[in-house]
């Protein structure tokens, strides 16, 4: 039997721990997840020494869904804490800017989100070595001397290629580099990058954490106090902060993450599975096909392969034909969310992929109508 969580119960499992995780102790009459608490500041007599003071530093509705994602992303561990920001990229932008100064060196994926080169730009005229290597084959390993941080992304938005965390962990901690990965697209349910050694988990909970594409979230996990102090204040220097309605949503969906992401890891290999015994070579990518390229580490490392799907049609004509023809799945940016979605990447820039290249979300629906759905648009779409 597992040991017991919080109110004496089990806390092995994904799904008990998803349903129950940041939930107070229970109190006769009051709700089990408490509302939204909507304040900026809070009654606050004498000295400044409660918890909450002020509401850019503080909320309760905060505290209890950091509460929950800590225990999601290192169940068991004490010491680890996590902060919740208002988007991956404010997330993202806490860890860098609060670890580097001037003259540092940083390494970055070279295949990354598309937002990743406009971090750059800014590190840079901050006078900050930005270093890229692509994700695949561990190529970061060969820019790692000399470098104070190693940010890497796997599986890779949105070419998802994947990497060996414990392998560029150990590299970067033998030379004195913390370790961030971004873990949106796993999720703590797909892959728990602390447990592999890195220094900081960040993802954007705006994609499959909370899934249902109603809120805008990021998040960043540590078991560093020093290094987490200095996110926290970065947080409060500049306000990026979650409002309270997005956090208390975010932790009423973390109860059916579990149920999402099996199923939408089923879905996605389903898909994945047709899509490369299309007629037409298509390039398919997912880390859960046996023939992928990254599923002998992804395997290793992780343990579930996530909702991304990708793969090529051989113009951006026929790609857009193919997105129009689509009737169960959006045209729509981002992933993670319960409704299919899937666009032509290329359209936004900022990624070196095809004008063909097409990034599927696959979300909760029949894995039957989903299949027939997206080999019929093939289909009509190269006629």
């Amino acid at each position: 039997m597992s040991d017991p969580g919080p109110q004496g119960l089990p806390s092995g499992g994904d799904g008990t721990r998803a349903v129950r995780a940041g939930l107070p102790e229970p109190v006769k009459y009051e709700p089990t997840l408490p509302g939204p608490v909507f304040a900026a500041h809070f009654h606050l007599p004498g000295e400044p020494t409660g918890p909450y003071t002020y509401g850019r530093d503080e909320n309760p509705t905060w505290t209890l869904l950091e509460r929950a994602i800590g225990e999601l992303e290192a169940p068991g561990e004490d010491g680890v804490e996590t902060l919740v920001f208002a988007s991956g990229m404010a997330a993202i932008s806490s860890v860098l800017f609060s670890r580097l100064r001037s003259g540092d060196a940083v390494v970055l994926p070279g295949d990354g989100y598309q937002a990743l080169p406009l971090v750059r730009a800014q590190l840079e005229a901050y006078g900050i070595e930005v270093r890229t290597a692509p994700t695949g084959g561990d190529a970061q390993l060969h820019v790692l001397d000399g470098a104070n941080l190693l940010w890497i992304e796997t599986p890779s938005n949105p070419g998802l290629d994947v990497c060996d965390i414990r392998r560029l962990a150990s590299a970067a901690h033998a030379r004195g580099a913390l370790v961030a990965v971004d873990n949106t697209l796993a999720t703590p349910l797909g892959q728990r990058p602390l447990e592999l050694g890195a220094d900081f988990s960040v993802a954007s909970g705006t994609k499959q954490l909370t899934g249902h594409g109603d809120l805008l979230l990021g998040y960043v996990t540590g078991r560093d106090a020093e290094a987490m102090s200095a996110v926290r204040r970065w947080r409060k220097i500049v306000g990026a902060i979650p409002g309270p309605m997005e956090a208390w949503l975010a932790h009423r969906s973390l109860a059916t993450l579990h149920l999402r992401v099996e199923r939408q890891s089923a879905n996605a290999l389903a898909v994945a599975e047709a899509l490369r015994d299309w007629p037409e070579e298509l390039g398919v990518r997912y880390p859960g096909l046996p023939a992928d390229p990254s599923y002998a580490i992804a395997s290793r490392q992780m343990r579930g392969f996530g909702c991304v799907v990708s793969f090529t049609l051989p113009t951006r004509a026929r790609a857009e034909h193919f997105l129009d023809t689509l009737r169960l799945v959006d045209d729509a940016t981002s992933f993670g969310g319960v409704r299919s979605t899937a666009e032509r990447r290329g359209r936004w820039g900022g990624d070196a992929v095809p004008e063909g290249f097409i990034r599927m979300s696959v979300g909760a629906e029949d894995p039957e109508d989903l299949v027939a759905d997206v080999l019929r648009a093939l289909d009509e779409s190269a006629g």
